[in-house]
């Protein structure tokens, strides 16, 4: 009989990777049985969910507090099917403030702990490290910087990359793209609002002013299909309302759309390091509950929150956070990255650096061979 995973991805970008993941395995393994809580890539790629992650999208201090029953629901539910089934190994994927919980939990019914892409514990208190080393049998890092971090808190931990290189290196452009979406212009400007509810409302009305500002230039808005079309048409009927006239929606084809992109805005997110491994210049967004944002100002030890930028340990691009994410300020920076040749070949050079930074493709099967043999050992 072969091995039984059970994996739990929290958001979309959870979905995607744990999807990569899960081929990976199955390639290991065909005969290993995957169930899991996820979206549409991760039930594509051959996991049976039993939940969607629509359900456990929830990012801030705020707004988890004001979902805490559906979180604590979802908990329950978990747990069920958990203590019911009892894989041989558990994989939590990123989604620190309910895996970390997750991973205690399923620690103590004897049920063995993977985490992928570990929790950013050395920007908040180092001592969660101890909880880590504690309730996860295994951590797979995608920054090269958290290994010794986490090794001096004697955590089993191991490099393996970051898994955007997977996702971007097994990309096939659609080459019906441009036709099939109406798109006529050589280049666009892309528009990343997020996978998230709540960024979305506070995020994309202000990106909409800027496009109304700039109505010279061609947008597009990279959806997720895990978020309604409606809303973002509600927006910007709202914020801009002639936006038809050079603006367009597309679902779920941002690796297509950047290959067609001059520059973007992006909420910050997974989104910038993709942006930038596809080489688009971009300004990166970020509006949060002011709560939040004031407790993690208190808590939060990082100079930067974008990818691009904390990979690189320097300013790459820059960062629009909180009230410096205005209309003036955002048409602005649109305007430097498309006009501005010398600024646009500085941040251009400055992701050539970066790719060197990330490690190689091959991520989710370095990790799923490191996952088999394990449970090998421990079944």
């Amino acid at each position: 009989m072969g091995l039984n995973m059970f994996l739990l991805a929290g958001e979309a970008s959870g979905d995607l990777h744990g999807a990569n993941l899960a081929k990976a395995l199955l390639h290991k393994d065909p005969s290993i049985q995957l169930d899991g809580w996820g979206g549409p890539k991760m039930n594509a790629a051959g996991v049976k969910l039993h939940r969607e992650l629509k359900d456990l999208a929830f990012m801030g201090f705020v707004e988890v507090i004001a979902n805490l029953p559906t979180i604590q629901k979802s908990f329950k539910i978990i747990k069920k099917y958990l203590l019911e089934n009892k894989p041989d190994g558990l994989v939590l994927v990123d989604y620190p403030g309910f895996n970390l919980k997750m991973a205690k939990w399923a620690h103590q019914q004897g049920i063995k702990v993977f985490y992928f892409i570990s929790p950013t514990v050395w920007a908040w208190k180092a001592d969660r490290a101890l909880i880590i080393k504690k309730h996860v049998d295994r951590l797979y890092c995608i920054l090269p910087f958290e290994v010794d971090f986490y090794k001096k808190y004697d955590v089993d931990v191991t490099y393996v990359g970051n898994p955007l290189l997977d996702s971007v290196d097994a990309f096939k452009p659609d080459t019906e793209f441009l036709s099939s979406n109406n798109l006529n212009e050589k280049s666009y400007i892309a528009v990343l609002p997020g996978s998230r509810m709540q960024e979305l409302k506070k995020i994309f009305p202000v990106m909409a002013g800027a496009m109304k500002t700039l109505p010279d230039k061609q947008f597009v808005v990279a959806r997720t299909s895990l978020l309604p079309e409606q809303l973002f048409i509600e927006i910007l009927d709202k914020y801009h309302p002639a936006w038809k006239s050079h603006v367009q929606i597309i679902t779920d084809k941002t690796y297509d759309l950047l290959q067609h992109t001059s520059s973007a805005m992006v909420t910050s997110g997974t989104a910038t390091l993709e942006t930038a491994m596809f080489h688009v210049p971009q300004v990166v967004c970020y509006i949060t509950n002011p709560l939040n944002y004031r407790i993690a100002k208190t808590f939060v030890d990082i100079k930067y929150i974008s990818l691009v930028n904390l990979i690189a340990d320097k300013l790459i691009v820059k960062e629009l956070i909180q009230g410096d994410l205005s209309i003036p300020n955002l048409s602005a920076e649109i305007k430097s990255l498309e006009e501005n040749v010398e600024y646009r070949n500085t941040i251009l050079e400055a992701y050539k650096v970066l790719s060197t930074m990330i490690g190689e493709p091959g991520v989710a099967g370095r990790m799923a061979e490191d996952m088999v043999e394990r449970l090998k050992d421990f079944v």
